[in-house]
Protein backbone atom coordinates (compact mmCIF):
# COMPACT_ATOMS: atom_id res chain seq x y z
CA UNK A 1 0.00 0.00 0.00
CA UNK A 2 1.28 3.51 -0.82
CA UNK A 3 2.30 5.50 2.25
CA UNK A 4 -0.64 7.88 1.72
CA UNK A 5 -2.91 4.84 1.83
CA UNK A 6 -2.47 4.83 5.59
CA UNK A 7 -5.01 7.63 5.73
CA UNK A 8 -7.67 5.40 4.17
CA UNK A 9 -7.27 2.82 6.92
CA UNK A 10 -9.38 2.67 10.09
CA UNK A 11 -8.45 4.57 13.23
CA UNK A 12 -8.35 1.33 15.23
CA UNK A 13 -5.13 0.39 13.41
CA UNK A 14 -3.29 3.40 14.85
CA UNK A 15 -4.91 4.48 18.12
CA UNK A 16 -3.39 3.90 21.54
CA UNK A 17 -5.32 1.09 23.19
CA UNK A 18 -4.16 1.71 26.74
CA UNK A 19 -6.19 4.63 28.06
CA UNK A 20 -6.13 5.93 31.60
CA UNK A 21 -9.62 6.79 32.81
CA UNK A 22 -11.25 8.25 35.90
CA UNK A 23 -14.66 9.22 37.20
CA UNK A 24 -16.12 12.71 37.06
CA UNK A 25 -16.40 12.84 40.86
CA UNK A 26 -12.92 11.52 41.59
CA UNK A 27 -10.71 13.83 43.64
CA UNK A 28 -8.62 16.00 41.35
CA UNK A 29 -5.41 15.53 43.34
CA UNK A 30 -5.69 11.74 43.07
CA UNK A 31 -6.06 11.87 39.29
CA UNK A 32 -3.19 14.35 38.95
CA UNK A 33 -1.00 11.96 40.94
CA UNK A 34 -1.80 9.18 38.46
CA UNK A 35 -1.02 11.47 35.51
CA UNK A 36 2.37 12.29 37.03
CA UNK A 37 3.19 8.65 37.77
CA UNK A 38 2.29 7.49 34.28
CA UNK A 39 3.77 10.58 32.58
CA UNK A 40 0.61 11.30 30.59
CA UNK A 41 -1.00 14.60 29.62
CA UNK A 42 -4.68 13.64 29.66
CA UNK A 43 -7.21 11.36 31.33
CA UNK A 44 -10.55 10.30 29.83
CA UNK A 45 -13.50 10.77 32.17
CA UNK A 46 -16.10 7.99 32.07
CA UNK A 47 -19.63 7.76 33.41
CA UNK A 48 -21.55 4.47 33.35
CA UNK A 49 -18.54 2.95 31.54
CA UNK A 50 -19.00 5.36 28.61
CA UNK A 51 -16.60 8.23 27.71
CA UNK A 52 -18.05 11.48 28.96
CA UNK A 53 -15.26 14.06 29.06
CA UNK A 54 -11.53 14.65 29.21
CA UNK A 55 -9.12 16.41 31.55
CA UNK A 56 -5.74 17.58 30.26
CA UNK A 57 -2.65 19.17 31.76
CA UNK A 58 -3.72 22.35 29.98
CA UNK A 59 -6.95 22.33 32.00
CA UNK A 60 -4.86 22.08 35.16
CA UNK A 61 -2.72 25.05 34.15
CA UNK A 62 -5.56 27.30 32.99
CA UNK A 63 -8.37 26.39 35.38
CA UNK A 64 -6.51 25.56 38.58
CA UNK A 65 -2.98 26.99 38.69
CA UNK A 66 -3.69 30.25 36.83
CA UNK A 67 -6.90 30.76 38.80
CA UNK A 68 -5.13 30.20 42.12
CA UNK A 69 -7.66 27.55 43.13
CA UNK A 70 -6.85 24.97 45.80
CA UNK A 71 -6.83 21.62 43.89
CA UNK A 72 -7.60 19.67 47.06
CA UNK A 73 -11.09 21.20 47.06
CA UNK A 74 -11.92 20.10 43.51
CA UNK A 75 -13.22 17.01 41.76
CA UNK A 76 -12.49 16.22 38.12
CA UNK A 77 -15.93 17.39 37.00
CA UNK A 78 -15.02 20.97 37.95
CA UNK A 79 -12.36 21.35 35.26
CA UNK A 80 -12.96 18.61 32.68
CA UNK A 81 -14.11 19.32 29.13
CA UNK A 82 -17.43 17.75 28.16
CA UNK A 83 -18.90 16.50 25.91
CA UNK A 84 -15.90 14.56 24.71
CA UNK A 85 -15.04 14.56 21.00
CA UNK A 86 -15.07 10.97 19.78
CA UNK A 87 -14.52 9.01 16.60
CA UNK A 88 -15.55 5.47 15.68
CA UNK A 89 -12.79 2.89 15.57
CA UNK A 90 -13.80 1.98 12.00
CA UNK A 91 -13.74 5.60 10.80
CA UNK A 92 -10.80 6.52 8.61
CA UNK A 93 -7.60 8.12 9.82
CA UNK A 94 -8.00 11.21 7.64
CA UNK A 95 -11.43 11.76 9.23
CA UNK A 96 -9.77 11.86 12.64
CA UNK A 97 -7.34 14.44 11.31
CA UNK A 98 -10.16 16.49 9.79
CA UNK A 99 -12.11 16.42 13.07
CA UNK A 100 -9.12 17.58 15.12
CA UNK A 101 -8.40 20.39 12.69
CA UNK A 102 -12.05 21.48 12.49
CA UNK A 103 -12.56 21.46 16.28
CA UNK A 104 -9.06 22.76 17.03
CA UNK A 105 -8.29 19.92 19.43
CA UNK A 106 -5.32 17.58 19.81
CA UNK A 107 -6.90 14.24 20.67
CA UNK A 108 -10.01 12.14 20.05
CA UNK A 109 -11.43 9.31 22.10
CA UNK A 110 -11.97 6.20 19.98
CA UNK A 111 -15.19 4.26 20.54
CA UNK A 112 -16.50 0.92 19.37
CA UNK A 113 -19.88 0.20 17.81
CA UNK A 114 -21.57 0.28 21.23
CA UNK A 115 -20.11 3.65 22.16
CA UNK A 116 -17.62 2.18 24.62
CA UNK A 117 -14.11 3.56 24.90
CA UNK A 118 -11.60 1.48 22.92
CA UNK A 119 -8.63 3.83 22.58
CA UNK A 120 -7.38 7.36 22.04
CA UNK A 121 -5.62 9.01 19.10
CA UNK A 122 -3.69 12.28 19.12
CA UNK A 123 -2.44 14.64 16.46
CA UNK A 124 1.10 13.64 17.44
CA UNK A 125 0.26 10.02 16.59
CA UNK A 126 -0.80 11.11 13.11
CA UNK A 127 2.13 13.47 12.54
CA UNK A 128 4.53 10.65 13.30
CA UNK A 129 3.01 8.56 10.51
CA UNK A 130 3.84 10.94 7.72
CA UNK A 131 4.70 14.54 7.04
CA UNK A 132 3.66 15.03 3.39
CA UNK A 133 0.13 13.67 3.18
CA UNK A 134 -3.53 14.70 3.36
CA UNK A 135 -2.72 15.44 7.00
CA UNK A 136 -0.15 18.03 5.99
CA UNK A 137 -2.58 19.49 3.47
CA UNK A 138 -5.21 20.01 6.16
CA UNK A 139 -2.66 21.67 8.44
CA UNK A 140 -1.51 23.95 5.61
CA UNK A 141 -5.12 24.98 4.94
CA UNK A 142 -5.56 25.87 8.61
CA UNK A 143 -2.33 27.87 8.61
CA UNK A 144 -2.90 29.75 5.33
CA UNK A 145 -2.46 33.45 6.13
CA UNK A 146 -3.88 34.96 2.95
CA UNK A 147 -5.72 34.18 -0.27
CA UNK A 148 -2.54 33.48 -2.24
CA UNK A 149 -1.42 30.82 0.25
CA UNK A 150 -4.89 29.30 0.28
CA UNK A 151 -4.96 29.20 -3.52
CA UNK A 152 -1.63 27.36 -3.54
CA UNK A 153 -2.91 24.81 -1.06
CA UNK A 154 -6.14 24.35 -3.04
CA UNK A 155 -4.15 23.54 -6.18
CA UNK A 156 -2.43 20.76 -4.25
CA UNK A 157 -5.73 18.95 -3.63
CA UNK A 158 -5.82 18.05 -7.31
CA UNK A 159 -2.20 16.93 -7.11
CA UNK A 160 -2.96 14.76 -4.09
CA UNK A 161 -5.86 13.05 -5.86
CA UNK A 162 -3.66 12.38 -8.88
CA UNK A 163 -0.95 10.97 -6.65
CA UNK A 164 -3.32 8.71 -4.72
CA UNK A 165 -4.80 7.52 -8.01
CA UNK A 166 -1.37 6.31 -9.14
CA UNK A 167 -1.70 3.29 -6.90
CA UNK A 168 -5.03 2.39 -8.48
CA UNK A 169 -8.40 3.24 -6.95
CA UNK A 170 -11.00 0.51 -6.66
CA UNK A 171 -14.65 0.69 -5.77
CA UNK A 172 -13.82 -0.07 -2.15
CA UNK A 173 -11.70 3.06 -1.80
CA UNK A 174 -13.51 5.41 -4.19
CA UNK A 175 -15.99 6.30 -1.46
CA UNK A 176 -13.11 7.24 0.82
CA UNK A 177 -11.46 9.29 -1.91
CA UNK A 178 -14.64 11.27 -2.57
CA UNK A 179 -15.16 11.89 1.14
CA UNK A 180 -11.59 13.10 1.45
CA UNK A 181 -12.05 15.55 -1.43
CA UNK A 182 -15.25 16.84 0.18
CA UNK A 183 -13.54 17.29 3.57
CA UNK A 184 -10.64 19.18 2.03
CA UNK A 185 -12.99 21.43 0.05
CA UNK A 186 -14.93 22.15 3.25
CA UNK A 187 -11.72 23.13 4.98
CA UNK A 188 -10.76 25.45 2.12
CA UNK A 189 -14.14 27.19 2.29
CA UNK A 190 -14.05 27.54 6.08
CA UNK A 191 -10.55 28.99 6.02
CA UNK A 192 -11.55 31.43 3.29
CA UNK A 193 -14.49 32.61 5.40
CA UNK A 194 -12.19 33.02 8.40
CA UNK A 195 -9.80 35.16 6.35
CA UNK A 196 -12.62 37.31 4.99
CA UNK A 197 -14.08 37.86 8.44
CA UNK A 198 -10.69 38.69 9.84
CA UNK A 199 -9.91 41.13 7.06
CA UNK A 200 -13.19 42.88 6.27
CA UNK A 201 -16.30 41.28 7.76
CA UNK A 202 -15.87 41.01 11.53
CA UNK A 203 -19.23 42.79 11.95
CA UNK A 204 -21.45 40.22 10.23
CA UNK A 205 -24.67 39.47 12.15
CA UNK A 206 -24.87 36.06 13.85
CA UNK A 207 -28.24 35.11 12.39
CA UNK A 208 -27.22 33.91 8.96
CA UNK A 209 -25.85 30.74 7.37
CA UNK A 210 -23.82 29.87 4.32
CA UNK A 211 -25.14 26.58 2.95
CA UNK A 212 -23.78 24.34 0.22
CA UNK A 213 -26.07 22.53 -2.19
CA UNK A 214 -26.17 19.72 -4.76
CA UNK A 215 -23.22 17.33 -4.82
CA UNK A 216 -21.31 19.66 -2.49
CA UNK A 217 -24.16 19.44 -0.01
CA UNK A 218 -24.01 15.63 -0.22
CA UNK A 219 -20.21 15.61 0.06
CA UNK A 220 -19.86 13.85 -3.31
CA UNK A 221 -17.49 16.08 -5.26
CA UNK A 222 -14.75 14.78 -7.51
CA UNK A 223 -12.21 16.80 -9.53
CA UNK A 224 -14.94 18.60 -11.47
CA UNK A 225 -15.92 21.12 -8.81
CA UNK A 226 -17.77 24.40 -9.15
CA UNK A 227 -19.73 26.50 -6.70
CA UNK A 228 -23.19 25.57 -5.43
CA UNK A 229 -23.93 27.74 -2.42
CA UNK A 230 -26.60 29.99 -0.94
CA UNK A 231 -27.27 32.19 2.06
CA UNK A 232 -30.17 32.14 4.52
CA UNK A 233 -30.58 34.90 7.09
CA UNK A 234 -32.99 35.80 9.87
CA UNK A 235 -36.15 37.75 9.08
CA UNK A 236 -35.41 40.15 11.93
CA UNK A 237 -32.24 41.56 10.32
CA UNK A 238 -32.29 45.22 9.35
CA UNK A 239 -31.32 46.76 5.97
CA UNK A 240 -27.75 47.53 7.04
CA UNK A 241 -27.16 43.97 8.25
CA UNK A 242 -28.63 42.52 5.06
CA UNK A 243 -26.41 44.82 3.01
CA UNK A 244 -23.32 43.57 4.86
CA UNK A 245 -24.32 39.98 4.13
CA UNK A 246 -24.75 40.90 0.48
CA UNK A 247 -21.25 42.42 0.40
CA UNK A 248 -19.84 39.36 2.14
CA UNK A 249 -21.49 36.98 -0.33
CA UNK A 250 -20.01 38.86 -3.28
CA UNK A 251 -16.55 38.88 -1.71
CA UNK A 252 -16.84 35.17 -0.90
CA UNK A 253 -17.81 34.13 -4.43
CA UNK A 254 -15.13 36.36 -5.97
CA UNK A 255 -12.52 34.91 -3.62
CA UNK A 256 -13.53 31.33 -4.42
CA UNK A 257 -13.12 32.10 -8.11
CA UNK A 258 -9.74 33.74 -7.42
CA UNK A 259 -8.36 30.66 -5.64
CA UNK A 260 -9.45 28.37 -8.48
CA UNK A 261 -13.04 27.26 -7.80
CA UNK A 262 -15.09 28.23 -10.86
CA UNK A 263 -18.55 29.80 -10.66
CA UNK A 264 -21.67 27.70 -11.09
CA UNK A 265 -22.78 27.86 -14.75
CA UNK A 266 -26.38 28.07 -13.57
CA UNK A 267 -25.70 30.92 -11.17
CA UNK A 268 -26.42 28.91 -8.00
CA UNK A 269 -24.24 31.10 -5.80
CA UNK A 270 -24.72 33.29 -2.75
CA UNK A 271 -23.93 36.50 -4.67
CA UNK A 272 -27.07 35.91 -6.74
CA UNK A 273 -30.05 37.47 -4.94
CA UNK A 274 -32.18 34.50 -6.05
CA UNK A 275 -29.94 32.32 -3.85
CA UNK A 276 -29.67 34.77 -0.95
CA UNK A 277 -32.89 35.23 0.99
CA UNK A 278 -34.36 35.51 4.48
CA UNK A 279 -35.74 32.33 6.03
CA UNK A 280 -39.37 33.29 5.33
CA UNK A 281 -38.55 34.16 1.71
CA UNK A 282 -36.79 30.81 1.30
CA UNK A 283 -39.85 29.11 2.81
CA UNK A 284 -42.05 30.91 0.28
CA UNK A 285 -39.75 29.85 -2.56
CA UNK A 286 -39.66 26.24 -1.38
CA UNK A 287 -43.45 26.28 -1.18
CA UNK A 288 -43.70 27.51 -4.80
CA UNK A 289 -41.32 24.80 -6.02
CA UNK A 290 -43.21 22.07 -4.20
CA UNK A 291 -46.73 23.16 -5.18
CA UNK A 292 -45.94 23.72 -8.86
CA UNK A 293 -43.47 20.96 -9.82
CA UNK A 294 -42.54 22.10 -13.31
CA UNK A 295 -39.29 20.61 -14.71
CA UNK A 296 -37.45 23.83 -13.84
CA UNK A 297 -38.84 23.86 -10.29
CA UNK A 298 -37.99 20.19 -9.81
CA UNK A 299 -34.41 20.80 -10.89
CA UNK A 300 -33.95 23.87 -8.68
CA UNK A 301 -35.60 22.28 -5.67
CA UNK A 302 -33.68 19.04 -6.16
CA UNK A 303 -30.43 20.98 -5.89
CA UNK A 304 -31.62 23.06 -2.94
CA UNK A 305 -32.82 20.20 -0.73
CA UNK A 306 -29.30 18.78 -0.58
CA UNK A 307 -28.71 21.78 1.69
CA UNK A 308 -25.92 21.46 4.25
CA UNK A 309 -24.86 24.24 6.60
CA UNK A 310 -21.15 24.88 6.19
CA UNK A 311 -21.00 28.04 8.32
CA UNK A 312 -23.39 29.88 10.59
CA UNK A 313 -26.76 29.11 12.16
CA UNK A 314 -27.88 25.50 11.42
CA UNK A 315 -31.47 26.11 12.53
CA UNK A 316 -32.41 27.52 9.10
CA UNK A 317 -31.50 24.24 7.40
CA UNK A 318 -33.59 22.25 9.86
CA UNK A 319 -36.59 24.56 9.45
CA UNK A 320 -36.51 24.19 5.67
CA UNK A 321 -36.17 20.41 5.82
CA UNK A 322 -39.06 20.22 8.28
CA UNK A 323 -41.18 22.22 5.82
CA UNK A 324 -40.18 19.85 2.99
CA UNK A 325 -41.04 16.72 4.97
CA UNK A 326 -44.37 18.18 6.07
CA UNK A 327 -45.37 19.04 2.50
CA UNK A 328 -44.59 15.64 0.98
CA UNK A 329 -46.51 13.86 3.75
CA UNK A 330 -49.59 15.75 2.56
CA UNK A 331 -48.91 15.68 -1.16
CA UNK A 332 -46.43 13.46 -3.02
CA UNK A 333 -46.95 15.01 -6.44
CA UNK A 334 -43.59 16.79 -6.26
CA UNK A 335 -41.79 13.54 -5.44
CA UNK A 336 -43.56 11.78 -8.29
CA UNK A 337 -42.48 14.52 -10.71
CA UNK A 338 -38.97 14.37 -9.31
CA UNK A 339 -38.74 10.63 -9.93
CA UNK A 340 -40.35 11.08 -13.36
CA UNK A 341 -37.52 13.49 -14.17
CA UNK A 342 -34.85 10.96 -13.17
CA UNK A 343 -36.41 8.36 -15.49
CA UNK A 344 -35.64 10.65 -18.44
CA UNK A 345 -32.00 9.69 -17.90
CA UNK A 346 -32.25 6.06 -18.94
CA UNK A 347 -28.97 4.10 -18.98
CA UNK A 348 -27.67 4.01 -22.58
CA UNK A 349 -27.83 0.26 -23.13
CA UNK A 350 -28.74 -1.04 -26.58
CA UNK A 351 -29.22 -4.46 -28.15
CA UNK A 352 -27.43 -7.35 -26.49
CA UNK A 353 -26.44 -5.06 -23.62
CA UNK A 354 -24.16 -2.92 -25.76
CA UNK A 355 -23.29 0.44 -24.18
CA UNK A 356 -24.12 3.34 -26.48
CA UNK A 357 -21.77 6.31 -26.48
CA UNK A 358 -22.33 9.71 -28.08
CA UNK A 359 -22.99 9.27 -31.80
CA UNK A 360 -21.56 12.60 -33.04
CA UNK A 361 -19.73 15.75 -32.03
CA UNK A 362 -16.56 16.24 -30.06
CA UNK A 363 -17.55 13.50 -27.61
CA UNK A 364 -18.36 10.90 -30.24
CA UNK A 365 -17.86 7.41 -28.84
CA UNK A 366 -17.74 8.71 -25.28
CA UNK A 367 -20.19 8.19 -22.41
CA UNK A 368 -21.51 11.03 -20.22
CA UNK A 369 -21.26 9.05 -17.01
CA UNK A 370 -23.29 11.40 -14.82
CA UNK A 371 -26.31 11.31 -17.14
CA UNK A 372 -25.80 7.59 -17.79
CA UNK A 373 -26.38 6.57 -14.20
CA UNK A 374 -24.94 8.71 -11.40
CA UNK A 375 -27.76 11.27 -11.57
CA UNK A 376 -30.47 8.61 -11.66
CA UNK A 377 -29.15 6.96 -8.50
CA UNK A 378 -28.40 10.09 -6.48
CA UNK A 379 -31.76 11.70 -7.35
CA UNK A 380 -33.75 8.49 -6.93
CA UNK A 381 -32.24 7.84 -3.50
CA UNK A 382 -32.86 11.50 -2.65
CA UNK A 383 -36.57 11.14 -3.46
CA UNK A 384 -36.83 8.08 -1.22
CA UNK A 385 -34.93 9.92 1.53
CA UNK A 386 -37.25 12.93 1.33
CA UNK A 387 -40.26 10.67 1.63
CA UNK A 388 -38.71 8.94 4.66
CA UNK A 389 -37.58 12.20 6.26
CA UNK A 390 -33.94 11.04 6.18
CA UNK A 391 -32.20 13.58 3.96
CA UNK A 392 -28.94 13.87 5.89
CA UNK A 393 -25.57 12.98 4.42
CA UNK A 394 -24.37 11.37 1.22
CA UNK A 395 -26.18 9.01 -1.13
CA UNK A 396 -24.62 6.07 0.74
CA UNK A 397 -25.64 7.42 4.13
CA UNK A 398 -29.17 7.96 2.90
CA UNK A 399 -29.27 4.39 1.61
CA UNK A 400 -28.19 3.11 5.01
CA UNK A 401 -31.00 5.08 6.64
CA UNK A 402 -33.50 3.69 4.11
CA UNK A 403 -32.38 0.15 4.95
CA UNK A 404 -32.89 0.81 8.66
CA UNK A 405 -36.39 2.10 7.89
CA UNK A 406 -37.04 -0.95 5.68
CA UNK A 407 -37.76 1.22 2.63
CA UNK A 408 -35.25 -0.86 0.67
CA UNK A 409 -33.79 -4.20 1.66
CA UNK A 410 -30.10 -4.69 2.35
CA UNK A 411 -29.44 -6.64 -0.86
CA UNK A 412 -31.00 -3.94 -3.04
CA UNK A 413 -29.07 -1.22 -1.20
CA UNK A 414 -25.82 -3.14 -1.69
CA UNK A 415 -26.50 -3.47 -5.43
CA UNK A 416 -27.33 0.25 -5.75
CA UNK A 417 -24.18 1.17 -3.82
CA UNK A 418 -22.02 -1.08 -5.95
CA UNK A 419 -23.37 0.42 -9.18
CA UNK A 420 -23.01 3.96 -7.85
CA UNK A 421 -19.43 3.41 -6.66
CA UNK A 422 -18.30 1.97 -9.97
CA UNK A 423 -19.87 4.82 -11.96
CA UNK A 424 -18.23 7.40 -9.67
CA UNK A 425 -14.94 5.51 -10.02
CA UNK A 426 -15.20 5.74 -13.81
CA UNK A 427 -16.02 9.43 -13.53
CA UNK A 428 -13.02 10.19 -11.32
CA UNK A 429 -10.70 8.06 -13.45
CA UNK A 430 -11.80 9.95 -16.57
CA UNK A 431 -11.21 13.27 -14.84
CA UNK A 432 -7.75 12.18 -13.68
CA UNK A 433 -6.88 11.20 -17.27
CA UNK A 434 -8.09 14.58 -18.52
CA UNK A 435 -5.94 16.51 -16.04
CA UNK A 436 -2.87 14.45 -16.91
CA UNK A 437 -3.44 15.11 -20.60
CA UNK A 438 -3.89 18.84 -20.06
CA UNK A 439 -7.63 18.82 -20.70
CA UNK A 440 -10.42 20.33 -18.60
CA UNK A 441 -11.98 17.53 -16.52
CA UNK A 442 -15.60 16.73 -17.34
CA UNK A 443 -18.08 13.86 -16.95
CA UNK A 444 -17.18 11.99 -20.16
CA UNK A 445 -15.30 8.71 -20.30
CA UNK A 446 -13.78 7.18 -23.43
CA UNK A 447 -15.33 3.73 -23.91
CA UNK A 448 -12.50 2.68 -26.20
CA UNK A 449 -10.04 3.02 -23.32
CA UNK A 450 -11.85 0.46 -21.19
CA UNK A 451 -10.75 -3.16 -21.22
CA UNK A 452 -13.21 -6.04 -21.47
CA UNK A 453 -13.47 -6.47 -17.71
CA UNK A 454 -14.16 -2.77 -17.18
CA UNK A 455 -16.75 -2.74 -19.95
CA UNK A 456 -18.42 -5.74 -18.35
CA UNK A 457 -18.53 -4.07 -14.95
CA UNK A 458 -19.86 -0.88 -16.52
CA UNK A 459 -22.59 -2.84 -18.23
CA UNK A 460 -23.56 -4.46 -14.90
CA UNK A 461 -23.58 -1.07 -13.18
CA UNK A 462 -25.89 0.43 -15.82
CA UNK A 463 -28.20 -2.58 -15.58
CA UNK A 464 -28.25 -1.96 -11.83
CA UNK A 465 -29.41 1.58 -12.55
CA UNK A 466 -32.20 0.20 -14.74
CA UNK A 467 -33.40 -2.09 -11.95
CA UNK A 468 -33.35 0.77 -9.45
CA UNK A 469 -35.37 2.96 -11.80
CA UNK A 470 -37.94 0.18 -12.15
CA UNK A 471 -38.17 0.00 -8.35
CA UNK A 472 -38.72 3.72 -7.77
CA UNK A 473 -41.19 3.92 -10.66
CA UNK A 474 -43.29 1.29 -8.93
CA UNK A 475 -42.66 2.65 -5.43
CA UNK A 476 -43.99 6.11 -6.33
CA UNK A 477 -46.89 4.78 -8.43
CA UNK A 478 -45.90 6.74 -11.52
CA UNK A 479 -48.56 4.93 -13.51
CA UNK A 480 -51.00 7.34 -11.80
CA UNK A 481 -49.41 10.38 -13.44
CA UNK A 482 -50.84 11.81 -16.63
Amino acid sequence: MAEEGLFFRPVKNFCQRTVVTCGADDALVDVVRIMREKNISSVVVCENKLPHGIMTDRDLRNKVVAAGTDPSTLVVRAIMNSPLSVIGENDLLYEALYRMSRERIHRLAVIDGKGKLSGIITDSDIIRLQSHTPQQLVLDIEQARNFDELSEVYSRIQGLVLHLSDGGTGTRSIRDMVRMIAHLNDQILLRLIALLRQDRFADLPPRFALVVLGSEGRGEQTLLTDQDNAIVYGDELGPDEIHRIEEFSQALVDSLIAIGIPPCPGGIMANNREWRRSLSKWQDQLDRWLKVPTPKHVLSCGTFVDIRTIYGDPSFEQALKTQLYSHVRRDELFLMRMVENTLRFAPPIGWFGRIKGESAGEHSGMLEIKKAGIFAISEGVKALAIQAGKLEGSTHQRLEALVRDKVVNRKMAANISESFDFLVLMRLRGQVEAVREGRQPDNYIALERLNMMELGRLQLALKGVEKFQEFIKSHFNLHLLR
